[in-house]
C-alpha cells in the first residue's frame, strides 16, 4: 500500500547541486537554499505542523487507503521546499495550513491570532467558499488565480502538484476515468492563469500532467 504521498516519495538528492544559490522564493540570488534555520521559523513550521496535525485528525484522503489529511499539506511544504528550493517560513507553513478554513472548523481570525495576518490570509486567499456550488468554487479557483498574491500563488502551484501526482499514482476508488481526466485539465486551467510565478514549480506541474489518464 502506498500512504506516502507521490510527491513525498521523491525524496530530496541531490538538490544542493541542483539549486546552488538562491534566496528565500527559490529565485536566483546570493543566498544559499540550505542551511541553519532561524529559531523563529523552526518554531513557526513546528507549530503550524502541529496545529494542522490536530485540525485533520479525523479526516483522511481520497485514495484507496484512506491515507491520513495531514500527508497531503505536508506533500505541499515538500514540494516547494525540496522541489523549488523555497525557504520562506512564512510560505511554507501557509501550505501546511492550506486546507485548515476551507476543510476544518478553523477560522481565519483563529489562524490570524495564533499565526499572524500573514499566513492566515494566503490561508484565506486559497480557500474555497463551502457555500457555494462544486461547479461554481471550481469556476472561481480560475477566475481568481491571477488575483492571488505571490505567496498564494506558490501554495495553489503546489497544491495542484500534489493533487495531479496523488491522483494519477493512486486515485481515488470511486473515481471514474473521465473525472480524473476532468481534475486534470481543470488543475492547468487554474495553473495556466498564474504562470510565471516559479519556473521550477510550473515545470513540475506540466511534469505531473503528462501523465494525464
Amino acid at each position: 500500500m502506498h500512504l506516502i504521498p507521490e510527491s513525498l516519495r521523491r525524496g530530496h538528492a541531490g538538490l544542493t547541486q541542483r539549486f546552488p544559490k538562491q534566496d528565500a522564493w527559490g529565485n536566483a540570488g546570493p543566498a544559499p537554499i540550505y542551511g541553519s534555520m532561524n529559531p523563529g521559523s523552526t518554531r513557526l513550521l513546528v507549530d503550524a505542523l502541529a496545529f494542522a496535525a490536530y485540525k485533520h485528525r479525523r479526516q483522511r484522503r481520497k485514495d484507496p487507503e484512506a491515507s491520513p489529511y495531514i500527508n497531503h499539506p505536508i506533500a505541499l511544504a515538500h514540494v516547494l521546499s525540496s522541489e523549488a528550493g523555497i525557504s520562506n517560513a512564512k510560505v511554507l507553513a501557509a501550505a501546511i495550513l492550506h486546507d485548515t478554513i476551507e476543510d476544518t472548523e478553523t477560522t481565519y481570525e483563529e489562524l490570524r491570532e495564533r499565526f499572524g495576518k500573514t499566513i492566515a490570509g494566503v490561508v484565506r486567499e486559497v480557500s474555497d467558499d463551502k457555500t457555494l456550488s462544486k461547479a461554481d468554487r471550481k469556476r472561481l479557483q480560475i477566475e481568481h488565480a491571477e488575483h492571488l498574491s505571490r505567496r498564494a500563488r506558490l501554495v495553489k502551484l503546489a497544491d495542484k502538484i500534489s493533487n495531479v501526482r496523488d491522483i494519477a499514482a493512486n486515485p481515488p476508488h470511486d473515481w471514474p476515468l473521465q473525472r480524473r481526466r476532468e481534475y486534470f485539465d481543470w488543475a492547468k486551467a487554474v495553473v495556466d492563469r498564474i504562470r510565471g510565478t516559479n519556473k521550477r514549480l510550473e515545470r513540475a506541474f506540466d511534469e505531473a500532467y503528462s501523465g494525464r489518464p
